[in-house]
């Protein structure tokens, strides 16, 4: 296939991202006494986020904000912080509640895993590496490299930072496609070519333990991009997997040099209240390593939304539903309890 650059306006680099209020979107008191009203509309209706619907959580005048957030997020630097909740008025429920309905007017979740979890939790699950079913959300302290998830969209409230460390870091995929196009284009080719990746167990009764989908896809013009190291690898484990070529690892290996390269990321350090949203196929996206303290308050602690955007109407087929139609049978909400934040008062 003959190989070319993609979407140059969705491309940055460090520089270009780093005055973070160029990429924060922060509430106005009106904006959030908006929000608050709509909160009491849907829990008039229920308090399980599963309930309530776009409709049960009006946001008149704070929706052209959002439907320019969608706008920066799939034809623009590809994310977004928006800030901020107030914590110290809502607690947890209501603080995820308002985060659920600030994402129904971004895209419809979807499901997360197996367990069929539209609203996920992102903290130390007492999970270890080494676990061949385990997912990044489950991990604790350890730093998450750069990667893609499932769905459009990812979005991440903060409810509790760590004692240290756990920055939120953002790297470029279509600059590193761009990149990798000019300057090793036969690495590029390889990655649109289909990957093997490891279900981590999640799959279907009786559906095969690893699915296959190109780490590039050019598609209408778009650049749709399903990226996940570990999972690749991991995916050599089972016998019938296609082996991975040297050209493969050796393109997997550049796009990780490359997420790394400081020219191509950006980090920032999300605060209780703060939400971070990205466009999943422009933006790969990671954590640093972080020391909890639970004793004292600090545990950290996101909820996860991920979203299939009302804006995107056509997306490779793989895409669509990345083989998880028994998860959305399941769909349901998270419930981790979470510590009582640094700070706070009963």
């Amino acid at each position: 296939m003959e190989l070319h650059e993609l979407e140059p306006l969705a491309e940055w680099r460090a520089a270009d991202v780093a005055d973070p209020e160029a990429w924060t979107l922060r509430l106005t008191e009106s904006d959030r006494a908006e929000l608050d009203a709509a909160l009491v509309v849907a829990k008039a209706k229920s308090s399980d986020p599963l309930e309530i619907t776009r409709d049960d959580f009006p946001l008149d005048a704070l929706a052209p904000k959002l439907d320019g957030v969608i706008e920066v997020l799939l034809g623009g630097r590809g994310f977004m912080r928006i800030a901020t909740l107030d914590v110290d008025t809502y607690a947890d429920d209501d603080l995820t509640l308002l985060y659920w309905g600030i994402g129904l007017h971004l895209g419809e979740p979807w499901a997360q895993n197996k367990y069929g979890h539209v609203l996920g939790d992102v903290t130390d699950q007492g999970k270890t590496i080494d676990d061949p079913t385990v997912r990044g959300n489950e991990l604790g302290g350890i730093a998450l490299d750069y990667h893609s998830d499932g769905s459009d969209l990812v979005g991440l409230l903060c409810l509790r930072t760590a004692r240290s460390g756990g920055l939120s870091c953002v790297a470029n995929a279509v600059a590193i496609h761009n990149h990798m196009v000019r300057e090793c284009p036969d690495l590029a080719a390889a990655l649109y070519e289909e990957l093997p990746y490891d279900a981590r167990g999640e799959q279907a009764e009786g559906a095969s333990a690893f699915y296959t989908v190109p780490g590039f896809t050019e598609h209408a013009g778009r650049l749709f991009v399903r990226f996940i190291a570990p999972y690749i690898l991991a995916s050599q484990r089972h016998a019938d997997a296609p082996p991975l070529s040297a050209t493969a690892r050796a393109a997997i290996a550049k796009v990780m040099e490359l997420s790394n390269d400081p020219d191509f990321n950006v980090y920032m350090d999300l605060q209780p209240g703060e939400m971070q949203f990205i466009n999943n196929y422009h933006v790969l996206h990671g954590r640093t390593a972080y020391v909890d303290d639970v004793a004292n308050g600090y545990m950290r602690h996101f909820k996860r939304l991920w979203l299939a955007t009302y804006a995107l109407t056509d997306r490779p087929r793989h895409f669509r539903t990345m083989g998880r139609s028994h998860w959305e049978a399941r769909r349901s909400v998270s419930a981790l309890p979470a510590i009582q934040r640094a700070g706070a008062t009963t």
